[in-house]
């Protein structure tokens, strides 16, 4: 018999508007996510500024809309002065992080610059491994006073001469972690962010800061990492981040395709945690959360940052993936979007050639990965307002998570275009037959509906193969009065746009 499962929902049960900033990406200096990623001066398709203009059209069609930049790892032993001016004159360095060559021929300016082709919002990380306060402050000024300055003044001599104007920024990267050079214990980071937040907006106070939270769930120091750095920084801070990474390990397909309960445990206890340090401080205040990485990742493949040869443009961590990790990743971002209220910020990391749904080769093709698909149809209809979407599902037994819902589910009421878009995710291996009853609608009728299946096909090498695992229409929906019936495919993630009023 197959399995039942009801989704409730109702116009007035809102949860939250879903940001735009929800659907961004990543670009960090490492291995080739930016030369012959982004940057390729020799590419066919490049530009007068070496700008790849297949990567940059890619970018558009995954939908993506904040971009962080330049790291990760790599920003905390970055000096941002190495990558201004002319490129002729810009030091070669050894990149501590990822033990590579670091020519520094892309640089702020030039992301701002590529953000703008592309047309997406850039978010910049501060060095607080090796620098400090007045670094930090230094880079705000150089990029968003007008001038008068000697920063400001610099830019414009560097060819800007407008204020690059960005609002996000990060206050250092995974300073939580052993690995990071710099690392520091919660105490000392949370007074570090404290100085540097303030000196910074003390430039300008108009931007938005992101604290350094837990590089992962299974960290020895997560929750205190967070309460410890949130008492040093609660006033100075908007967002604290959240980093979090999924691979299927020993062939545990259950215990992989539930990735999302854990993802979403992770993200309530952070926010439960900000909000007891709110309470503490008798604050009406709400931290809110960047999940500024996520993604499928299959660290326990890469050999470690100190086992790297040095040299330029690496091929490192360059991820092939399958519809299994598709519909992984949908179910991930389908995670975020349910929890709009307190996430206001993601990025799956990374855009290109890392971990990402875009490859290219140097001087050849760039092409999609099976991650894309999925990702690019949420960017495009995911818009608007998320609803309290009441769940009935059969429950799972994992190996890694214990009990699970069969369906994790994500719907949004986009008032523009008159759509209720559903988002589901089917963990269990066999068909659920779902009612979902949309209550308080009326005129709805069915738009689009399209499934993407997991497989045992592994890893898709190729754009044929990649093409192979495409979503296809999810066909046998019936629309109702009140309530639409839909039977769900074993170990799939779909897409239900229906056309509705309220």
């Amino acid at each position: 018999m197959t399995a039942q499962a009801r989704i409730t929902l109702h116009p007035a049960f809102e949860v939250g508007a879903v940001d735009p900033r929800l659907f961004g990406s990543f670009v960090e200096h490492l291995g080739r996510a930016v030369y012959t990623g982004i940057f390729e001066p020799d590419h066919p398709t490049a530009d007068a500024e070496g700008w790849r203009g297949d990567v940059v059209a890619l970018t558009r069609e995954l939908g993506t809309t904040v971009v962080r930049y330049p790291g990760g790892n790599f920003v905390s032993n970055y000096r941002w002065e190495d990558g201004v001016g002319p490129r002729e004159e810009r030091p070669t360095r050894v990149d501590l992080a990822w033990r590579s060559i670091e020519p520094n021929t892309v640089g702020t300016d030039d992301f701002v610059r590529w953000c703008a082709l592309a047309g997406v919002e850039p978010m910049i990380a501060v060095n607080l491994g090796t620098r400090g306060a007045a670094e930090a402050a230094d880079l705000v000024e150089y990029c968003n006073i007008e001038g008068g300055t000697t920063l400001s003044d610099r830019r414009r001599a560097n060819g800007a001469e407008q204020p690059h104007g960005i609002r996000l920024w990060c206050l250092g990267n995974e300073m939580d972690g052993p690995w990071q050079i710099g690392h520091r214990s919660a105490a000392e980071y949370g007074a570090l962010a404290s100085q540097a937040a303030q000196a910074m907006r003390r430039v300008d106070p108009s931007i938005e800061l992101v604290a350094c939270g837990s590089s992962a769930r299974d960290m020895a120091t997560f929750g205190e990492w967070e309460r410890v750095v949130l008492e040093h920084a609660f006033d100075d801070v908007d967002y604290i981040s959240v980093h979090a990474y999924y691979q299927e390990r020993e062939g545990d397909r259950a215990s992989f395709l539930a990735s999302g309960a854990a993802f979403e445990a992770f993200l309530h206890e952070v926010i439960a945690t900000a909000d007891a340090v709110a309470a503490r401080r008798h604050s009406t205040k709400r931290i809110r959360l960047s999940v500024d990485e996520w993604n499928v990742w299959y660290i326990d493949d890469f050999a470690g940052e100190t086992n790297l040869e040095l040299r330029e443009r690496p091929r490192l961590i360059e991820d092939v993936y399958s519809a299994l990790d598709a519909v992984v990743v949908a179910d991930l971002l389908t995670t975020l979007v349910r929890n709009a209220d307190r996430v206001g910020v993601a990025c799956l990391a990374q855009l290109v050639n890392v971990i990402a749904p875009i490859m290219t080769e140097p001087g050849g093709e760039a092409w999609r990965q099976t991650t894309f698909a999925p990702i690019a149809l949420l960017a495009r209809h995911a818009r608007g307002t998320a609803l309290d979407a009441r769940l009935d599902s059969p429950r799972l037994t994992t190996a890694r998570h214990d009990e699970v819902d069969a369906l994790s589910a994500a719907v949004v009421w986009n008032t523009e275009a008159g759509e209720l878009v559903l988002a589901v995710t089917n963990r269990a291996a066999e068909p659920v037959t779902t009612a979902l009853d949309h209550l308080g609608f009326t005129h709805v009728g069915l738009v689009e509906a399209l499934t993407l299946r997991a497989d045992h096909h592994g890893p898709r090498r190729t754009p044929a193969e990649v093409a192979e695992a495409a979503p296809v229409r999810l066909d046998g929906i019936v629309v109702g009065e009140g309530s639409t019936a839909l039977t769900l495919p074993p170990e799939s993630w779909s897409l239900v746009r229906l056309s509705a009023r309220a």
